[in-house]
């Protein structure tokens, strides 16, 4: 599948961004659509999922602030963040997962947040 997020950018502490990643490609939706992200010289981690039915999971670091969703009509998975730390800089990455199908990434955007 085709993958494009937006909606990132440079937001100051306790700022909100919301992000947005349009899915394309495939006429079998994926099992999975999920929220990674980078920080300069760290591993890629999951932020959050959410799956078919709707299951949702957030990383510990990011609970209570950070809200993901997702609209079937438009092919799109958001992720709302609010109450924006220092530490949530990163390249933000799209995910689309199906089993023994695909597991494809978007080109990821910037999130920047000034202390």
């Amino acid at each position: 599948v085709h993958l494009v997020e937006s909606g990132g950018g440079l937001v100051q502490t306790g700022g909100s961004l919301t992000l947005s990643c349009v899915v394309s490609g495939n006429i079998l939706g994926p099992d999975v659509l999920g929220w990674f992200r980078q920080a300069p010289g760290k591993q890629r981690e999951r932020v959050a999922i959410i799956t078919r039915g709707d299951g949702i999971n957030y990383a510990d670091a990011v609970k209570g602030r950070f809200t993901i969703s997702r609209d079937n009509a438009k092919n799109t998975v958001y992720l709302r963040m609010d109450s924006l730390k220092p530490e949530d800089t990163a390249v933000y990455y799209c995910n689309a997962y199906r089993p023994m199908d695909y597991d494809d990434w978007g080109q990821g955007t910037q999130v920047t947040v000034s202390s």
